[in-house]
């Protein structure tokens, strides 16, 4: 999506409008507020069609109105009635009228974005559509940050061109996801062929790629067709190109520059028509000062190239990636979760090694472990315990001070409200135990009312947490 992207907002409660332009802007569109009577003001400072409409609260003719306007000059501009559970849009509009879709408030981004597509007429989900094409790309690639912005440019310049696309990035950041985008948004009309080269052997990997015919080699009881030839007019994904061998190489090397093939056991050509994408998690650069990979080769594929960033240099898309992977467990049925915010902050400092695919697997093991839960700091795996902040040294002579402590702040700072937390969590947790869980004898060692403790209790779940334990002890 780009920032430029305008959307147009009738939200006539203060509030919630404020509310609106922060959560739109964060999610990279441009929110622009259309008040009563100026509407066509309004539009004649806009020069690209907008996104979309968002109807919050305002009068139901105003609304239809200035919806009529904008579809005036921007025709099929699609309109999202914000509703709050429990209420009713602004206006129901007329049930064979068409791009219009409900919104309830407040809403995640995945549920924007599917509000949008609904939105949609069929014959609008095109690449060509900028705003729908943004739509699309964020159901996979998820995130606001520098460099997840960078590679949905660059997914939009290249999709609909034939050039040969590398895409490069590290294991579980997401190469697939790229690929499948750019065949999804380019004019071919062909199947998305997926080929993992590290994981077929390398004497069977030309049968694979190019088919063979009958009684080519032992075991061949019958013509079979290669990946090339099922991606006829789509798309061909070789994924680990860096694992192909040299041999397999230089026949691919053949097929890119004569665009032909031929099946293992015949002489008859086959014209290759289908785009290549290829990626990998490895230096060709280096491979090739090695001698393990065909220079000439690499500029063949080398195209255009796009590098997936890993989930430790964008660590702000985190919480979003979460959001998306819960919503994706609770479309699937399976189940849910939810995270505190102390959690999310302990996640968020983690280096993540695996990327995106060890984020989603750990989300999945969460919701199974605590279906439709809420998962704080405590019960994530250990491996997060280590990344989390702990509480400062106490100068409090009866307080023994908390290991870990910080001596200086942090060079590129921390997060004050989160440290405080995990403080008060501490001296909390250690006052109970120490006063074998009566709240009243630890309400007044912290010199608190006993039903502020309590609630404070129930906020960071010890309650829950001390239970669970009695309960495994006995």
């Amino acid at each position: 999506m780009r920032a430029t992207t305008a959307v147009l907002l009738i939200e006539q409660d203060t509030k919630r409008q404020k509310e609106l332009v922060t959560i739109l802007s964060f999610m990279g569109w441009k929110p622009v507020l259309v008040a009563p009577g100026e509407v066509e003001q309004t539009l004649s400072a806009i020069d690209d069609p907008p996104g979309f409409i968002m109807v919050g609260q305002a009068p139901a003719d105003e609304a239809r109105f200035t919806i009529e306007q904008v579809r005036i000059r921007f025709p099929g501009t699609p309109a999202l009635l914000l509703q709050r559970q429990g209420a009713s849009a602004a206006f129901e509009p007329p049930a064979d009228e068409p791009h219009y879709s409900p919104l309830s408030y407040p809403f995640r981004q995945t549920e924007l974005t599917e509000a949008l597509y609904q939105a949609k007429s069929p014959e609008e989900h095109s690449f060509q559509d900028t705003s729908d094409s943004a739509v699309e790309l964020f159901r996979s690639l998820v995130g606001n940050s520098v460099s997840v912005r960078k590679v949905r440019q660059l997914i939009q310049q290249v999709a609909d061109s034939n050039a040969n696309v590398l895409i490069l990035g590290e294991s579980g950041t997401g190469k697939e996801v790229v690929a499948r985008n750019l065949h999804y948004h380019s004019a071919r009309r062909g199947p998305f062929v997926p080929v993992n080269c590290g994981a077929i052997p390398a004497d069977l990997l030309e049968s694979e790629l190019f088919g063979h015919e009958k009684g080519a080699f032992t075991g061949a009881i019958s013509a079979r067709q290669g990946r090339f030839e099922m991606a006829a007019g789509g798309t061909l994904f070789l994924d680990e190109i860096g694992d192909m061998s040299l041999p397999m190489q230089v026949k691919l090397l053949r097929v890119l520059q004569e665009r032909t093939f031929e099946r293992v056991g015949s002489n008859k050509s086959i014209t290759a028509n289908a785009r290549i994408v290829a990626a990998t998690h490895r230096s060709l650069e280096a491979l090739i000062k090695e001698g393990k990979f065909r220079e000439d080769l690499y500029y063949r594929l080398n195209v255009f190239p796009i590098e997936m960033p890993p989930l430790r240099e964008r660590k702000e898309d985190i919480p979003m990636l979460i959001d998306e992977l819960i919503t994706r467990i609770e479309h699937e049925k399976r189940s849910s979760v939810r995270f505190t915010q102390n959690a999310i902050n302990t996640l968020c400092r983690y280096p993540w090694p695996g990327n995106v695919r060890e984020l989603s697997n750990i989300i999945e093991r969460l919701a199974i472990m605590y279906p439709c839960g809420v998962v704080d700091v405590a019960d994530l795996p250990s491996k997060f315990h280590a990344g989390a902040v702990t509480a400062p040294p106490v100068e409090d002579a009866s307080i023994t001070p908390l290991p870990g402590g910080l001596d200086n702040l942090p060079f590129d700072g921390f997060d004050l409200k989160q440290h405080l937390n995990n403080l008060e969590y501490a001296l909390i947790k250690r006052a109970m135990e120490e006063c074998n869980g009566i709240v009243a004898h630890a309400a007044r060692r912290l010199n608190l009312r006993r039903t502020t403790l309590v609630e404070k209790l129930r906020k960071y779940g010890l309650q829950r947490r001390e239970r669970e334990e009695r309960t495994a002890s006995l």
